[in-house]
């Protein structure tokens, strides 16, 4: 199955994203395994599927409601990143790692949104 989705760069590297964050947490804890490796691989998933889900609507409005929720789960990796940075369950160097994924889907994602936008004739 071609999908249009598979195509998009933020896509791809929100995948390669969410597959580095389930790498990262195997080493956590087994007592975070429902706690913040959930929340983190959940937020992970959330943000290519939202890519995809809006890619498949019928609308750019949709897709842009869609991008926000991918957005909105890049501001929550970037938040539980810091929670494990400080309970030390990851080194420094791979949370640099992630957040330079998280920072170079970010800005592939606002430049599909911006795109979007100006395509709507939207500010």
């Amino acid at each position: 199955m071609n999908r249009a989705h598979k195509k998009l760069a933020v896509w791809q590297g929100a995948v390669h994203l969410a597959t580095q964050l389930y790498k990262q947490t195997e080493s956590f804890p087994d007592s975070e395994k429902f706690g913040l490796v959930s929340q983190l691989r959940r937020a992970g998933v959330s943000v290519p599927s939202n890519i995809a889900e809006g890619a498949a609507r019928n609308s750019d409005r949709d897709f842009l409601r869609f991008l926000n929720m991918a957005n909105g789960s890049l501001s929550e990796i970037d938040t539980q990143l810091e929670i494990a940075r400080q309970l030390n369950y990851l080194h420094p160097d791979e949370v640099a790692s992630i957040e330079d994924l998280v920072n170079s889907v970010s800005i592939k994602l606002a430049g599909l949104i911006r795109h979007l936008k100006q395509k709507r004739g939207e500010k």
